[in-house]
């Protein structure tokens, strides 16, 4: 028989006892504090010094007690020391200049002590000399006193512990300070469903098929362990932010119909170290005892980063990766435990957590293309009442480049903008409302633009859908507004494909593109002979894809196929990192600006050439304030291929209308 005591039922390791031992402890240190601060400072003194000093009249007050005397000598402060000021502002408050002098003396009184001896000549010779005396009538009340000096002081601290708990839990989880090192995730079992499946996720077919493996696996693990194949022990969700990363993770779950846990990786790290990997280590204990089950981590490159950088290293954050890299380890895929991370920053990950046997797939969730686009509209607008004349097909032409959660979020508003309109269905009007607003702003009703500047930012926009229309390499005018909009524009020009985007670009198709870019600005020099600061934008856009022509795609003369820039954060803000000297900086520099002027001049060369179109259309323009594509195309139509006019088509010219 064992007679070893088990230390993790050691009374030191029970908070209670614990607790109880803290408290005794500052309930001692603050008995003493109280102590010495409501006793005065003393001064011993022997007994003969004593009766000296009431000999020489210098003593004002005695305090006879059980073991000692207290003795107050006489304050030597002279009542003429009180300045005529002082009694002025004490005669205020109808004090006396005396009563403030015996209170002045008694505040600065010296205080000794003797020891007592009984003394029988001693209260004579006090009498003699005028000195007060007076023994303390001393009530002692034992269970008040222990109430006082214990139990308040219990209470107190008590208190306080409790606040402190209460607050901390609402930080750290809600097992409190106790619970501190508990996971905190947050877990949907059978009952209680993430209410998605993989209906609900559209546009993302190459990642459902991915994850599709994964719930098939949890569902007859038999016929994959037959054949010798492994369960995933997990994978990474890569892509944008907006994509679907978390619905796909808990489609997954509502799919394979067992428990999902689900948190973020932040909320492992807190400002105590050691607590994320506590925090770990109970993730993983609460998940093999659920399993199979699914363990979700969003955003893991709040833990996951990479342990290189030694200048900002994080004690915390490193035994919290150290900790999760242990358990990826050690947990037994048979018995169906994945493990789903998202992140749209991969380039920072740990190579430890990323290599096989911890995170085995990595899956892409990139932007939809058309045909996602539209199959995530169809999602969305299944549960708003609609116009059956809808055209889905046309918005996603128009939304290049949105993710899911744009697409949601256009759709929504546009709901919102039929029930303000007062309709009780969304028109096709809505939804291409809703893609301006969620582009542009909504329009600026309160900003009222001058007369001249009208009709500068008229010819502006014309002279970007002009110098579309009259390139072979570009997309077709959708819009023309010089309504202004929230978002700061003072008009836009909407341009929208006829068919699927194409994702590769010719240098012709980008050079045509800056062209477009500058035309607003050749425009405006051409017209009014000046330059506004309305083509700021523009003008950015164009140095923007002038410079990754040159130093990421290899369009360059003067540098040829040479890569001298690299995109960072690709799924984030796509930054560009310069890869060649400062010498070489300078001459990206000086060709940018050559192929940026190159394309200026030929904006200029065009509409200047169709100076005609320019006019009329612009003129067309600041009368209508918005017009669209087709009305744009009948104008210049008309202007570049004239034909012998008619009364008939007399009245179907948009120009005189």
């Amino acid at each position: 028989m064992d007679n070893k005591k088990n230390p993790k039922n050691s009374p030191l390791k029970n908070p209670v006892i614990i607790f109880l031992i803290i408290s005794a402890i500052a309930t001692i240190i603050l008995n003493i504090a109280i102590s010495a601060v409501s006793n005065p400072t003393k001064t011993q003194i022997t007994y003969d010094k004593f009766l000296s000093m009431v000999n020489k009249d210098k003593v004002d007050e005695i305090i006879i007690e059980s073991d000692r005397i207290i003795i107050y000598e006489k304050s030597d402060i002279d009542i003429s020391e009180i300045s005529q000021k002082t009694s002025k502002m004490i005669s205020i408050f109808g004090i006396s200049k005396k009563d403030v002098y015996e209170e002045l003396q008694k505040e600065s009184r010296k205080i000794y002590y003797t020891g007592y001896i009984r003394d029988e000549r001693l209260l004579p010779v006090l009498d003699e000399h005028g000195v007060t005396y007076s023994t303390p009538i001393q009530y002692n009340n034992p269970i008040l006193n222990f109430i006082l000096s214990w139990i308040l002081p219990l209470g107190i601290i008590y208190l306080i512990f409790f606040l402190l708990t209460r607050s901390m839990s609402k930080h750290i989880g809600g097992g409190g300070i106790m619970g501190i090192g508990q996971s905190n995730a947050k877990m949907y079992n059978i009952e209680n469903k993430t209410g998605v499946t993989f209906a609900d996720v559209a546009g993302q077919e190459e990642a459902k098929e991915s994850l599709n493996e994964i719930v098939d696996f949890l569902h007859h693990p038999a016929k994959y362990t037959a054949i010798g194949a492994k369960q995933p022990k997990g994978a990474l969700l890569v892509g944008p932010p907006g994509t679907g990363k978390t619905l796909l993770a808990k489609a997954v779950a509502g799919e394979a119909n067992v428990p999902f846990f689900s948190l973020s990786g932040s909320e492992f790290v807190e400002m105590f170290v050691g607590v994320g990997a506590s925090r770990v280590r109970d993730l993983f204990k609460q998940a093999s005892q659920k399993a199979p089950c699914i363990i979700f981590i969003d955003e893991i490159d709040a833990i996951g980063k990479s342990r290189d950088a030694q200048i900002s290293s994080n004690d915390e954050r490193e035994q919290t990766l150290n900790q999760l890299l242990s358990e990826m380890d050690g947990f037994d895929s048979s018995k169906g435990l994945v493990i789903l991370a998202a992140t749209n920053r991969p380039e920072i990950l740990d190579k430890a957590l990323l290599r096989p046997g911890r995170f085995d797939r990595r899956i892409i969730v990139e932007k939809p293309d058309l045909k996602g686009r539209e199959d995530i509209l169809k999602v969305h607008i299944k549960n708003v009442k609609t116009d059956p004349s809808i055209d889905l097909h046309a918005m996603a032409l128009a939304t290049s480049g949105a993710v899911g959660a744009d697409l949601a979020n256009m759709v929504n508003e546009a709901a919102l903008r039929a029930v303000r309109m007062g309709r009780n269905a969304v028109l096709q009007e809505d939804l291409m409302e809703a893609v301006e607003v969620i582009i542009a702003g909504k329009e600026k009703k309160d900003r009222i633009l001058s007369e001249k500047e009208k009709r500068m930012v008229a010819f502006h926009e014309v002279g970007h859908a002009l110098a579309t229309a009259l390139q072979k390499n570009t997309q077709p005018v959708h819009k023309i507004t010089i309504v202004p909009r929230t978002m700061g524009a003072l008009g836009y020009t909407m341009q929208m494909p006829e068919e699927e985007e194409h994702y590769l670009m010719s240098k012709d198709e980008i050079l045509d593109q800056i062209t477009v870019f500058l035309a607003g600005r050749a425009a405006e020099e051409l017209v009014f002979g000046t330059k506004t600061t309305g083509a700021s934008n523009d003008i950015e856009r164009a140095t923007s894809m002038a410079r990754a022509m040159i130093t990421q795609y290899g369009m360059s003369d003067k540098f040829g196929m040479a890569g001298l820039e690299s995109i960072e954060h690709k799924y984030l803000d796509g930054r560009s990192v310069s890869n060649c000297s400062e010498e070489t900086k300078t001459k990206i520099d000086e060709e940018i600006v050559s192929v940026l002027g190159a394309c200026h001049d030929k904006a200029y060369s065009l509409l200047e050439g169709h100076r005609t179109a320019l006019d009329e259309i612009s003129e067309y323009l600041i009368k209508k304030e918005t017009i669209t594509g087709d009305e744009f195309m009948a104008i210049f139509n008309r202007i570049e291929n004239p034909e012998p006019e008619t009364e008939e088509t007399k009245e179907e010219t948009p120009e005189n209308e």
